[in-house]
């Protein structure tokens, strides 16, 4: 989730800007929705091209993905992971430093090893011994809305705490794991906090920390959700109103991690993949022309393959397919078959830019385990159609299941408008 404001008390070089984490909110701005002039495509990244790579637009995180925005770190190779252990004057720490390494990696790493295909390592370098901030755990105010001027002197007292054992240039993400004991600490805290301008110290700009505020053990896959949003990639749960009972996980259920980090199936979507250029242009098809076509698709959890068919649906929206198997990340998924959802660029984070279509709307499945059951059953079987409303117009019809887990796929697009 992504939240944003500037505290009082700030550094000059430094104004803070918030993305809340696993299960928080999101706060929209007034920014336009028009698309964006495309930068040129930083090194070692592919950038999607095509009618149906939707432009990239000035909401927060958006969808488009014809450009690459320069704040965020290219997911490609080796990235660098610092872990940093922050202790309070008024609470002795009960766990070490490498017992809430271990809450987290390596189990973060290979979630993005298996989710690109191996095209993103990640370093991690975590310090031996817990550092002391000069402040009780209480005087901070951590919470889920975390006031922002609090949350600016945690960072730099964060930063001052770790500079004399720490060379930040050699990193590419830093994370600030916070005593899970200390009475001032609230696990609903935990965020990912984007600087813009970027703070500096040992003459490099630091442009994003993760603040971890877990208990031990951690809520599951919440380091992976909130490193996805350190690559751009947006929330895709909209938070209710307060008080309200409603769920947080109507807009994709299990079926990408920027959804729920308890998902069943929480590989990230193929329209995600393609974003970070884990796929190459032969693995997605794009249809942008009225008539019929048919596809042959590969499970998105294992390589090679084709990987999507994208069905551009207006100016600022499409309708993608994929297969989801019970392969890699997705071990624990309820169902299978051939997944259909709507992307758009024009929705920020937290405001819906991806929905799944539910293929089996009267039905729901996996009560008990599915964070949302009436979406756990979404995907199509053979034989089944999808039929998307009349604005849309598109038909996604399954053919068949091959041995190798692929499916052949009919999909109609008519002429609309």
């Amino acid at each position: 989730m992504d939240s944003r404001g500037w505290g009082p008390g700030r550094r000059a070089c430094a104004a803070l800007t918030a993305l809340t984490a696993a299960v928080t909110w999101s706060v929209s701005t007034s920014q336009p929705t028009v698309a964006v002039a495309a930068p040129a495509a930083p090194s070692g990244l592919s950038l999607p091209s095509g009618p149906c790579a939707l432009p990239r637009t000035g909401v927060h995180h958006s969808e488009g993905l014809d450009s690459w925005h320069p704040d965020y770190p290219v997911p490609r190779g080796e990235l660098r992971v610092a872990l940093i252990f922050l202790a309070f004057p008024d609470s002795e720490p009960r766990l070490s430093p490498a017992r809430l390494a271990a809450d987290h990696f390596p189990a973060t790493r290979e979630f993005f090893h298996r989710a690109s295909y191996g095209r993103l390592g990640l370093r991690v370098e975590a310090l031996s011994r817990w550092l002391v901030m000069p402040r009780p755990s209480g005087e901070y105010g951590i919470s889920r809305d975390w006031d922002a001027g609090l949350r600016d002197r945690y960072l730099r007292d964060a930063v001052r705490a770790a500079d004399d054992l720490l060379d930040f240039r050699r990193y590419d993400m830093v994370h600030l794991v916070a005593d899970p004991d200390a009475p001032g600490v609230d696990s609903d805290a935990t965020k990912v906090v984007n600087l813009d301008p970027p703070l500096t110290a040992d003459g490099h700009a630091i442009r994003r920390f993760g603040t971890v505020f877990e208990k031990h053990p951690p809520d599951h896959n919440v380091l992976a959700h909130e490193t996805a949003h350190v690559f751009d990639l947006p929330d895709l749960y909209s938070r209710p109103p307060a008080g309200s009972n409603a769920d947080w996980d109507t807009h994709v259920g299990d079926w990408d991690l920027m959804g729920s980090q308890f998902g069943l199936s929480p590989d990230l979507l193929a329209w995600h993949k393609w974003k970070l250029g884990w796929l190459d242009p032969g693995q997605v098809d794009c249809v942008s022309a009225p008539g019929t076509t048919v596809h042959r698709v590969a499970p998105v959890e294992t390589p090679g393959g084709k990987k999507m068919v994208a069905v551009r649906t207006g100016p600022s929206t499409v309708h993608a397919l994929e297969v989801r198997s019970t392969a890699g990340n997705n071990a624990t998924s309820c169902t299978t078959g051939v997944l259909v959802y709507r992307v758009r660029n024009d929705l920020a984070s937290g405001d819906g830019p991806v929905r799944v279509l539910d293929g089996h709307p009267r039905t729901s499945a996996c009560r008990g385990r599915s964070v949302y059951p009436p979406l756990a059953d979404a995907p199509l079987r053979p034989g089944e159609t999808l039929r998307t409303g009349k604005d849309a117009g598109v038909t996604v019809r399954v053919e068949r299941r091959h041995p190798d887990g692929s499916y052949s796929v009919r999909v109609t697009r008519e002429r609309t408008g």
